[in-house]
This record gives structure tokens, sequence and C-alpha cells, in this order.
């Protein structure tokens, strides 16, 4: 459906622009004007007073035949020749979906000298790789990768593209899915195999993070998406399995890629590696002050764990973002998880829930962190980590 103005009939109230809830309404002439901005969402449709704005049908057209693609592929990250957590998480969920509609699993490995992780990818649940190599993909490009993926799916046609949510995989997914054609569903926490139609279901946050949006994509293929990291649990791993393995040439030139790699600079450390930590010490509101939080990484430190922390302690400038974890940061599994002065919001749980064992130290017995802790300490945190660290200190000394 597409939304129009019948400009001999506007008034010129403006009525519609006020109720626009994607400022997607302007005023030129004295006269309404529908913007890109526009979601034919139809609200302006019943505040026109004149009816002079209208929506109209728009010939939907299928843009391929979706019997033509089957399989359901996963996009294996990788960064200096190791292959991301997220990736063998992703062949884990991609082997049940691909039981549940009957077709193969396949891993897609872009890189240099990178064919040993096609190992890792069948011990993962992979039945085929599809492996491009090249020097040219040595470090990640969003051209040149976009360019081989796009040529990878129109050449095998897979029904199913699943990707990391991470900084690559956020670049490289939208990319592909303009070029061949199809939509892609971001930041996924659920998947599944709708009961009435047998089309992937992508489950993500919605209107921060207070609804939970189910997608589904009908028309066109393949049907694509990205999932954050720790969403879903790695699976054992079996070395016993083998698989096929398809060698694809790169059609790759040097002249497509428009960027070149200079440096590699190196603006973190362990400590913000939150995706892959087995052990996370986050801080919130109720550390105080940003010199609060040295505390935060003492603890991290005697447990060789990783510093996190909650949106508001983000927002009041005591740390830097990468370190948040929650609905608008990370999405984080690790084996132990402490909340130190973090109330337990909805947003910051929804994106910490997964943990094996979460450890919350608060001074008010009724924060909601309590409700999902496995274990609690009522008191205050300046108090309590110090305590927690030298006991640590002594059991490493031991």
């Amino acid at each position: 459906m597409a939304v129009t103005v019948k400009q001999s009939e506007c008034v010129g109230c403006g009525a519609c622009v006020n109720t626009c809830p994607f400022g997607a309404i302007e005023m030129k002439d004295d006269k309404a004007v529908i913007t890109d901005a526009c979601t034919s969402c139809g609200a302006c449709v019943e505040a026109c007073p004149v009816e002079a704005i209208q929506k109209d049908a728009v010939e939907k057209t299928v843009a391929m035949d979706k019997n033509d693609y089957k399989g359901v592929w996963v996009y294996i990250e990788q960064f200096d020749g190791k292959a991301r957590n997220v990736s063998h998480e992703l062949l884990g969920q991609g082997r049940i979906l691909a039981d549940a509609m009957g077709q193969e699993l396949a891993g897609v490995i872009i890189g240099d000298n990178v064919a040993d992780l096609a190992k890792d990818a069948f011990a993962s649940g992979a039945d085929k790789v599809y492996l491009v190599e090249g020097s040219e993909f040595k470090h990640y490009s969003t051209d040149g990768y976009t360019i081989t993926m796009t040529d990878l799916i129109n050449t095998y046609k897979p029904s199913v593209v699943l990707m990391g949510a991470t900084n690559d995989g956020r670049d490289l997914g939208p990319r592909v899915a303009g070029r061949v054609g199809t939509g892609l569903t971001a930041d996924c926490t659920n998947l599944g195999i709708d009961e009435a139609t047998g089309y992937v279901a992508w489950t993500r946050p919605a209107f921060g993070g207070n609804i939970m949006a189910t997608i589904l994509c009908p028309d066109h293929r393949p049907q694509m998406g990205t999932v954050r990291p720790k969403v879903f649990k790695r699976p054992e791993q079996d070395f016993s399995r083998t698989g096929e393995i398809v060698r694809v040439a790169s059609k790759v030139k040097a002249g497509d890629i428009r960027t070149k790699l200079i440096e590699l600079i190196k603006v973190g450390t362990a400590s913000c590696n939150l995706e892959e930590a087995e052990i996370i010490v986050s801080g919130g509101r109720g550390m105080g002050k940003p010199e609060n939080f040295s505390l935060i990484e003492e603890l991290a430190n005697v447990l060789g764990g990783t510093v996190g922390s909650s949106r508001a302690a983000v927002d009041a400038g005591w740390i830097p973002a990468l370190h948040q974890v929650g609905q608008t940061g990370k999405t984080v599994g690790p084996k132990v998880y402490f909340a130190c002065g973090i109330s337990g919001a909805i947003q910051h749980v929804a994106g910490m829930s997964s943990s094996d064992l979460v450890i919350a130290i608060n001074k008010d017995p009724e924060a909601p962190i309590f409700k999902m802790a496995d274990y609690g300490i009522v008191g205050d945190v300046m108090e309590v980590i110090p305590a927690l660290v030298e006991e640590f200190k002594k059991i490493k000394a031991e």
C-alpha cells in the first residue's frame, strides 16, 4: 500500500503532520507532502478531516520462485583464522531448523587460508561448507564480502541465511539482502518454524523491548536474519562428522574493494570481549560514581573475567558503551554473571538472562534483579565487593 495526498483537496490544516508517528509528512506551499520516511501505516488517512489522503493498493510482485531455494546456510564469521563463537551457536540452531525443514545445513566460509575451519563447521552440525579463499579476504571488507556472499546466494539459492549480529554481520547482512532482493530481520532472539506456513519465524524485540515481534518472509528468498551472540548455546562438537566442501573461485577484483586497510589498532582488550566471556562482572547506577568502577575491574581481574555494565552507567558516562549488557547493548551468556548495583530492569535482564549462574549484589532487598538471581547479597556494593576480592585472592593463593 502507498499513501498519497490529493493536492487539489488538501486544505493545509496540518492535522496529518501532527498525527504521523514517523514524521513523514511535511507542509510545502500550504499542502501536505508525503516523504520517503512514510511506512504506509495509515494514521494520516484517518486524521485528515477532508479525506484528501488515501491509501492506494500497490500490485504485489513475487520476485522469485521460492521452490528453487533449498537449504539452511550459516555465515561462518572468522577473524585471524578463527571462527567466532556465534557462528557455532548458529550452526547448532541451524541444524534444528534444517532438520525441521528436511533440508541440509551448510556453512559459508570466506577468508584467506581458512580451509581448516571446515572441520569445525562439520563438527558443529554442518553437512556442507562453501569455501571461498583469497588474499583479498584476509581482512573483512564490506565490498569484497558483499560481492562474494551475493554471488554464492544467487548461484546456489539457499532458503535460509543466518548471520551473527556482530559488527561485521550487521554490516554484511543488510547489504546482501538488498542485493538479492529479500528482507532481513535484525537482532533476533529466537528462531523457529511457523506451523501454518512452514516459513522461518524470526522473533526479535520491538518498541524498545516492550514487546516481542515474530516476523515472516513470505514472498522472497532467502529468508535472512542476524542473531545476537549468546542467544543460543554452542553445540557439543562431534569431530567424527564429515561433509562436502564446495570450493568456489573468488570473483572479487582489486578495483571492487573501495577501501584500503592501513592498520589494525587494538582499541580494547579481553576485558571488552563480552560475548565470549565465561565470567562477567557488571556494575550499574548503584556503583555511585565512575571512580567506583575500579572495584568492578578489580573483581573481574581476580576472577579472570570481563567488565560489563548497565545502560544507566553508560548513559552517565561512567564506562564506554562497548561494555553495555542489555537490550540495547550486548547479549551475553557467561557461566557466572555478577550484577553489582544493578536494579534489574527488564531491558538489562533480557541481555543476560541466559547466564548459567547469576549473583546479584544490591542494598535494596526488593530490587527486581533478586527475582532472577541464583544467589543474592543484600548489602552495599562498596563493602561487599572488596570483601569478595579478598576472599577470592585467598582462595587463589591457596
